[in-house]
């Protein structure tokens, strides 16, 4: 089939695009357009406009845009070949021919679709007559109401090898072994697939049934039996509830993933519209891209117990690679190994909505696994966690993503172990009662009280700065503006620095909190505004200053790390120097092995932040040139 530009223009024009959303949006008047409250995000002030003379919507607040075919694919989730040919046909324009084999495909496939949705109302039928008392009664026990058994289309297969193939005996049982709801083993004559059990449809987007899930009345193995693969029913590309949680996803504005059918049917009743379920297997690449179509930050909502959790750490690192800025998951994890269904019907909806208000974060969720993955108390297995989140992180294949989760888990490591930049606090007075004592960290290292985990940037000194390396980081931030937001804490103690340099500082940073989406032109033009046009120039001239991030033309997200790197020696030489300082002149009054093991610590403290710097110097001329 060719669809060409032509027959699509021609497609568009035919149908009248406010008619097309007024089915499902309630739309008002407003001169030449109409508008209304968006049907892609929560909002209570109308903004979404529909222009019929150009033939296309837009919302002013979320930008979401497109004519009717996108809006068929958009709102109401269909493959785009099936929205072409629902307007087509509204439209009364004849689809292009199809080659023969596409057309036999189609007329297969129209054949299969009747016969699943005959299947559906005979289960419906059997529910409901006298051979589904048990059925009912266990809808009764799990407290399914009839209301949402009716919505659901759930069903019951009776305890028979024929009932079902005698039923639909007219499509054929080469059609039905087809469909999935006959099995036929070699030569053997075929028998019903599904015996004795409560029936759950499977539906497309479409609302059309292309499966099944059977679950067994009373005892037996399997507890749950789905359909098998068919030409309708792929199970790796299908969410079950799909079709009904779309539109109650952009109303909620998030998407809920739980584990089974009956999750899914317990929280509808419970007023969660929004949930879906994958089909007995880990959520593929396929569903969380249908999941990330409705959301941003889908919730995952598995069983609390440990098959539940090891399904979502799965998940969790299957969605790593496709990561992508803004787009992410999030993890609810259930109390006392209850699943959903359990606990609405418990515990109520409100302990259930507070759950789905406070999500675990992806990276929290991948850190938490690592952190009690092993036992951490050897540089060798202090090795392997940092070995382990770096192999996580490298399998995201968007780079600023995967910068950011290298650092996270960089600084998430050091501030573990009780590592990285910390601060110190001269002081030229003793407390009361003699010398300030620290302690010894876990690895045998003094720390004075300031240095202590928990401490803060008040402790930071914004004297002694390197004059160069702060120039060289402050070329970096202009030419990395996102860098400002992400060191804000670090940056706004400079502010107090003296000489034009704090002056300076304190200049970049207003400018990250008047406008977070910046570039480098929109700060030097701001920063000239205020009179340090020239001196921010020179800063981003200046081709003596050794470091990828004042480099023009340098790789970004090495450039990005470095320059983290060098805000973190930056902002440690000064407290160090004065720490080391402090320990010397302690020498004299403080007890000699006391004072010697402390002006060590901080010899080495020191010398190892030279080395840091020292590694993030351009190696050669060619790394010189913009």
């Amino acid at each position: 089939m060719s669809l060409t530009p032509a027959f699509l223009d021609e497609l568009r024009a035919r149908t009248l695009l406010s008619g097309l959303i007024a089915k499902t949006v309630k739309l008002q008047k407003a001169g030449r357009e109409f508008r209304a409250c968006c049907p892609f995000h929560q909002e209570k002030t109308p903004s979404f406009y529909v222009n019929d003379d150009k033939g296309f919507y837009h919302c002013f607040g979320c930008s979401a845009h497109g004519d009717a075919i996108r809006w068929m694919t958009e709102q109401r989730g269909l493959p785009f070949i099936d929205a072409v040919k629902e307007l087509a046909q509204a439209a009364g324009m004849e689809m292009p021919e199809q080659d023969r084999r596409s057309a036999e495909k189609a007329e297969r496939a129209k054949g299969l679709h009747e016969a699943m949705a005959d299947a559906a109302q005979w289960f419906v039928d059997k529910l409901n007559g006298l051979e589904g008392a048990e059925a009912r009664n266990l809808l009764k026990r799990r407290g399914i109401t009839e209301e949402a058994a009716r919505s659901f289309g759930l069903g019951f297969a009776p305890d028979s090898r024929g009932k079902l193939k005698e039923a639909l005996k007219s499509y054929g049982d080469a059609m039905l072994v087809e469909a999935g709801m006959l099995i036929q083993v070699e030569e053997k004559e075929p028998y019903d697939r599904f015996r004795g059990r409560l029936m759950i449809p499977i539906r497309d987007v479409r609302g059309r049934t292309i499966a099944f899930g059977g679950r067994i009345i009373g005892d037996g193995e399997p507890k749950y039996l789905n359909s098998p693969e068919t030409p309708l029913f792929d199970k790796g590309r299908t969410l079950y509830n799909l079709d009904r949680a779309q539109a109650a996803a952009r109303k909620a504005d998030r998407i809920i993933a739980v584990e089974g059918y009956m999750d899914v049917i317990a929280l509808a009743q419970a007023g969660f519209g929004e949930a879906v379920a994958p089909l007995g297997t880990a959520l593929t690449e396929h569903q969380l891209e249908r999941l990330w179509r409705m959301a941003e930050v889908p919730l995952l909502c598995f069983d609390g117990d440990s098959a539940g959790q090891k399904a979502a750490l799965r998940a969790a690192h299957r969605a790593l690679p496709m990561l992508q800025p803004g787009r992410s998951l999030a993890f609810v994890t259930l109390p006392d190994g209850l699943d959903p269904d359990d606990l609405v019907r418990s515990k109520g909806a409100a302990a259930f909505e507070a759950l789905l208000k406070a999500p675990q974060p992806l990276v929290d969720r991948l850190w938490q696994s690592e952190i009690a993955a092993e036992p951490l108390d050897t540089p060798e297995q202090r090795a392997g966690l940092k070995r382990r989140l770096s192999a996580l992180a490298e399998t995201i294949v968007d780079g600023n993503v995967k910068h950011e989760y290298l650092a996270e888990f960089r600084a998430r490591t050091d501030a573990h172990f009780g590592r990285g930049p910390r601060a110190f606090e001269a002081r030229t007075q003793r407390a009361p009662g003699g010398p300030a004592r620290g302690k010894r960290d876990r690895r045998g290292n003094w720390q004075p009280p300031e240095t202590m985990p928990g401490a803060t940037m008040r402790g930071v000194h914004t004297h002694g700065i390197d004059p160069m390396l702060a120039k060289a980081v402050l070329a970096g931030l202009i030419r990395h503006p996102a860098e400002i937001a992400r060191h804000m804490e670090v940056l706004g103690s400079l502010r107090s620095a003296s000489g034009a340099l704090g002056k300076l500082f304190e200049a970049v940073i207003d400018v990250a909190l008047e406008d977070r989406q910046l570039d480098s032109g929109k700060v030097l033009t701001i920063l000239a505004r205020s009179g340090f046009d020239s001196v921010a120039s020179d800063l981003l001239r200046a081709d003596t200053l050794p470091f990828s991030f004042t480099r023009n033309q340098a790789d970004e997200v090495r450039a990005r790390e470095d320059l983290r790197e060098a805000i973190e020696v930056m902002v440690a030489l000064p407290a160090v120097d004065a720490a080391l300082a402090q320990a010397t002149a302690a020498l004299a009054m403080d007890g000699p092995d006391e004072a010697f093991t402390r002006q060590v610590a901080f010899s080495r403290q020191r010398r190892e932040l030279e080395e840091r710097l020292a590694n993030l110097k351009l190696a050669d001329e060619e790394d010189f040139d913009d």
